[in-house]
């Protein structure tokens, strides 16, 4: 199990990666509000990691760290940037989903209780994806459109969960 986790850890930085990458490239193409969405969804990953991390901790397991793969840095398009964000969260959603599984086969209850956070998150991290997108596809090519989005997420802002404050989840600094 503890393999796994480990290797979920990786799984949430490339996930960082990967939205701080689309998140530059909206920046560059003059996309803030887009920009903006990206950047907020690398923090949640790099919470999620923490959450890993610090539940590998607070269970006597080691922590193991692995190379993170770099992610692109170009998009076609903001259409396609969010067609990824829904198949790279649902790649996310099947990794829970065989965590989930491993945890009951193993009877690893802590563990079980601990991924159903996991669980409701991704439904909501699918759900946020599919919501955009299909806004995107309503705006086609239409260039005040995709203005209108980009300025609807503009507003999205980061909030730590507070059981991750500090470095919470009983996390002890070294």
């Amino acid at each position: 199990m503890t393999v796994e986790l480990n290797k979920q850890i990786n799984e949430e930085v490339y996930s960082a990666y990967l939205y701080f990458a689309m998140s530059s490239y909206c920046s560059f193409t003059g996309l803030k509000g887009t920009a903006n969405w990206f950047f907020v969804q690398a923090q949640e990953e790099m919470t999620h990691a923490w959450r890993f991390y610090n539940y590998i901790n607070s269970q006597g397991q080691l922590v193991v760290l692995g190379t993170i793969q770099k992610p692109p840095s170009e998009f076609k398009s903001v259409h396609q940037m969010f067609e990824e964000t829904l198949k790279h969260e649902q790649h996310i959603t099947g990794r829970i989903d065989l965590l989930s599984d491993l945890a009951v086969k193993e009877k690893n209850h802590a563990t079980g209780v601990f991924l159903q956070w996991f669980v409701t998150e991704q439904i909501e991290e699918e759900q946020n994806a599919a919501d955009i997108l299909a806004k995107l596809k309503m705006a086609g090519k239409d260039g005040s459109a995709l203005l209108m989005i980009d300025n609807e997420l503009a507003a999205r802002t980061f909030v730590l969960a507070p059981d991750l404050a500090g470095m919470g989840a009983g996390a002890t600094a070294p």
